[in-house]
């Protein structure tokens, strides 16, 4: 475990950079953004290269902040509806940076906000208090978002948070995964998938759920079975295990060509698929060079009561839990 000078922000505040070594996996975590910048893996040569879209200097990701590289994303995942929810008869509104919705915590994120970091058993921890109103979210929200690797190399990330005030949490991982390589030139869409998901929430033209649940069977969304990634995704499963305590294996990725598996486990009871089409010049990935696996509650929560809510309440604590295992075949 080691902490290195990563960059400077333009208004002088360091960005440090963690690395996590165990079970033949590297990981790095920067304090800005709570990013993950690579996660080197062998293959089945015992090659190690990143598996991780990212880029090796800071200005990279302040340069390039629309696709969320790597980041830690809250304080709401995924997009709001108009930009506004209601919560206790007051209504709160948002920055709208996803136009007419809000994305991913607003203009200016947690995956744009400089953590605190502390060094914990195999890993680091990162701390930030979220002050009463930030981004047009109530409540004083206190989060602490732990990176580890365990005997075997897998990568745990657990949340925290508490209010003093009621408000809607939603935190997920934004990385993209391209189990050839970061540097391979090669597109993900080729990846193997399966997510154990029998039903996603479709969307309207904005991106935001309908509000039913549609059954994948016979659809181009069904992944029950493992097969290509393919492109044009950007949805929500719901995952059939629902919410639960520890997290269960939900998915799993694999690349034929270097023999590199990734699996997924979570408590959270949705799971974004996102294929990475929208990307262009000037960043330096190609379209499908990525695929994002981002563990959550449902898009638009505050606004669909028929979902698993996202309410904190003071007293209560938001914990949720996603693990990276790594292997090949």
């Amino acid at each position: 475990m080691r902490s290195e000078l990563f960059g400077t922000l333009p208004d002088g505040t360091s960005v440090h950079r963690w690395t996590l070594e165990r079970g033949g996996v590297r990981v790095r975590v920067l304090t800005y953004g709570g990013i993950i910048q690579s996660a080197e893996v062998p293959d089945r040569s015992g090659r190690r290269e990143t598996v991780v879209l990212g880029f090796d200097d800071l200005q990279g990701y302040l340069d390039h902040p629309g696709p969320y590289f790597g980041a830690l994303v809250g304080r709401y995942a995924n997009r709001i509806a108009g930009g506004e929810f209601t919560l206790d008869g007051r209504t709160y509104r948002l920055a709208r940076n996803n136009d007419p919705n809000a994305l991913h915590g607003g203009t200016t994120g947690f995956d744009k906000r400089v953590w605190e970091a502390a060094e914990v058993e195999h890993g680091v921890r990162l701390t930030r208090v979220s002050p009463d109103g930030e981004e047009g979210y109530p409540g004083r929200l206190a989060v602490s978002t732990t990176y580890t690797l365990d005997e075997s190399g897998a990568l745990r990330i657990g949340y925290e948070a508490t209010t003093d005030a009621p408000t809607v949490v939603n935190l997920t991982n934004h990385s993209y995964w391209n189990l050839a390589g970061a540097r391979s030139g090669s597109g993900a869409g080729g990846h193997e998938l399966r997510i154990d998901a029998a039903r996603i929430t479709p969307t309207d033209a904005t991106q935001i759920p309908t509000g039913v649940f549609e059954d994948v069977d016979g659809t181009r969304f069904d992944f029950r079975a493992a097969r290509k990634v393919g492109d044009g995704i950007d949805h929500n499963y719901v995952l059939d295990k629902g919410v639960t305590a520890r997290p269960v294996e939900v998915a799993e990725l694999g690349d034929p060509a270097s023999g590199r598996v990734l699996t997924v486990a979570t408590t959270e009871p949705g799971l974004q698929l996102y294929t990475a089409d929208h990307f262009e010049e000037p960043l330096p990935f190609a379209p499908g060079d990525g695929v994002a696996l981002e563990t959550q509650h449902f898009p638009d929560s505050p606004n669909q009561p028929q979902f698993p809510g996202t309410v904190l309440r003071p007293g209560e604590v938001y914990g949720s839990e996603t693990v990276y295992g790594f292997s090949v075949r």
